[in-house]
């Protein structure tokens, strides 16, 4: 009996392909579990037709992570971090770290999807791969750079504010 594999089948064949099987086999296993269907003219035109749509539907979605892959690519990371004495980091850049950086940069990326194959955790730049789809992947440039410690607090306080703050007059009345 002819058929048309709906999925694929171990030592028989691939999906989409035309197999001829004994009639016990085919009315027995591969019909009743729907992993073939019978090679009729009207089912084999209607199998090609959904092929042509799936493969169309691929191609989209290819050329759109594609084009996602640009704009990851394009985007600049600068990722300040705390450093301590000697150029060593507080902690580490992660995966998450990445992802916030990007998703600032205007693409959404899942943190997931980001091949981080271990935490950074000294200065410098480094390419990071993206997964942008499973045959598209983006390389985008992180640069970790030191904090400075005016930058890390962005509104610094002024001396009016010094002298109205109530921590400051405790501190001055101790000392008297």
């Amino acid at each position: 009996m002819k058929l048309i594999l709906k999925e694929d089948v171990v030592q028989l064949g691939q999906m989409g392909d035309l197999v001829d099987v004994a009639d016990g086999y085919a009315r027995n296993f591969l019909l009743p579990q729907k992993k073939a269907s019978k090679a009729t003219t009207h089912n084999v035109k209607l199998f090609e037709h959904e092929k042509r749509v799936v493969a169309d539907q691929i191609k989209k979605e290819r050329s759109s992570a594609e084009e996602i892959a640009k704009k990851v690519e394009a985007i600049s990371i600068r990722i300040p971090v705390k450093v301590g004495e000697e150029g060593k980091l507080f902690g580490s850049v992660t995966s998450k770290d990445i992802g916030e950086a990007v998703t600032a940069g205007g693409v959404e990326v899942d943190k997931r999807k980001i091949l981080l194959e271990k935490p950074i955790k000294e200065l410098g730049t480094f390419e990071v791969k993206i997964k942008i789809r499973t045959d598209v992947t983006a390389l985008v440039k992180v640069e970790v750079v030191g904090m400075d410690e005016d930058v890390a607090d962005p509104i610094p306080k002024t001396e009016p504010e010094i002298a109205n703050d109530p921590e400051a007059e405790a501190v001055d009345e101790a000392s008297e």
